[in-house]
Order: C-alpha cells, then structure tokens, then sequence
C-alpha cells in the first residue's frame, strides 16, 4: 500500500511522529500529504531549539495550539544576559540580530492560539514583562508558565500573574535574576493555591544601572563609617 492510500486520520498519527522539517518535506511530494501538514489538529504541540527556528516555514500557528516550548540552551544565551549597558559593539550587535524574534513569535501566539495551556521559555533573554502580560490577557486558559534564565523578567511579570493568571495551576521562575523575594510572597499571599517554584531567583544579583550602583556603594561606605 503507498502512504497516499491511507487515509486522513492515519497519516495525522504517523505525521505526528515526525520533527517539523521532516512533515514541511513530505508535505512538498503531493497535494493530500500537504493537507496533512496543514491540519490544524497536527501542531498541538510545538518546539523549538533556538529563535532562528521560530522564522522557518515549518510548522502552523493556530488555535489547536496548547503546549508551546522555547529553550534556548547555546552558550551565545550569555551574550543576551549581559546587561545592556555592558553590551561592547559586538555584543550588542548580535543581540539585535534577534533581539526582537521571540517577542514577536508571543505576539503571534497572542493572536492566533487563544487556547495554549503550556508556555515555557528558557534562555529568552529579550522577553520582557509586557509579553507575558500580553500572554495572560490572551490566553486565559494557559495553567503553566515555566520561564528559566530569561533575565528581563521581574515583579511586575508576577503581578500580572496575580491579576490575569486566573487559570494558572503552576508557575516557575527560575534563574530569574531580576524576580525578588517579595514579589514572590506576594504571588504566594495572593494565589496561595499556585504551585511557585523560584530556583535561585530571588537569591541572584539584580541588575542595576552603573548610577545606581554608585549610590548603594555610597550608602555602604557611610554605614561601614558608623
């Protein structure tokens, strides 16, 4: 029997055994495995690697969207955690090649999967508070949100979970360096059904910019005086 004689279900199931290059490929032979690769049905679960992934015409963005993964585990990561004003030309030319990629991606998955479940982020270093805010607001049936290593994410992030992450059963915020210890007791006080888990986070150095540094340091030397 040629694969093409099966019928639409059965290639649906074999489909989802594939990676996304491998369906996009497939999909090219002939019209009935591209309706296939076009089935809303097949891209319940997305993920990727890396940003560059996230540009590939490779996969399908819709409302059967409910688990989305984004793990950015490369050493370049390090470049992106780097705080801006300490970026050299090199640095922070990288970052805007694409500085912009994920956050834009979210923005899609705002507008067109209104029924994502599961987000999770890992090495996102661009993705900002006004994202998963966005997120909250556009999902409200998303129960977990996993973020690790994704340093512009601070306390106004764990607001927003505490005014629009109604459905939310689980919450990680590990390595997030700019997440403090009372903002997490507030998310605890306000959700106390929530399961949190901060590994790290609230215990990292917080970014700070270089005047501010100066004050603290000011302020240290005048207590260590007293």
């Amino acid at each position: 029997m040629h694969i093409t004689q099966l019928n639409h279900e059965c290639l649906l199931h074999l489909f989802s055994f594939l990676d996304k290059n491998s369906r996009k490929n497939l999909a090219k032979t002939c019209q009935k495995l591209l309706e296939v690769f076009q089935d809303p049905l097949l891209w319940s679960l997305l993920k990727f690697h890396s940003p560059v992934e996230l540009k590939k015409n490779n996969f399908l963005l819709g409302p059967a969207l409910k688990y989305l993964s984004i793990c950015w585990y490369s050493e370049r990561v390090k470049v992106c955690n780097i705080e801006d004003w300490m970026k050299n030309s090199f640095q922070k030319d990288f970052c805007n090649r694409h500085e912009n990629t994920v956050s834009d991606f979210l923005l899609d998955v705002c507008n067109r999967c209104p029924n994502l479940l599961s987000q999770t982020l890992s090495g996102c270093g661009h993705v900002t508070d006004d994202c998963i805010l966005l997120l909250l607001r556009s999902c409200p049936k998303l129960r977990t949100l996993q973020l690790e290593n994704c340093v512009q994410i601070t306390d106004r992030t764990l607001q927003a979970v505490t005014l629009h992450g109604g459905s939310l059963q689980t919450l990680h915020v590990d390595f997030c360096r700019n997440v403090t210890q009372a903002g997490l007791e507030r998310v605890r006080e306000k959700c106390p059904s929530l399961m949190l888990r901060a590994e790290r986070s609230a215990n990292m150095i917080p970014d700070s910019q270089p005047e501010k540094k100066m004050m603290l340091e000011k302020v240290s030397r005048k207590l260590v005086q007293l």
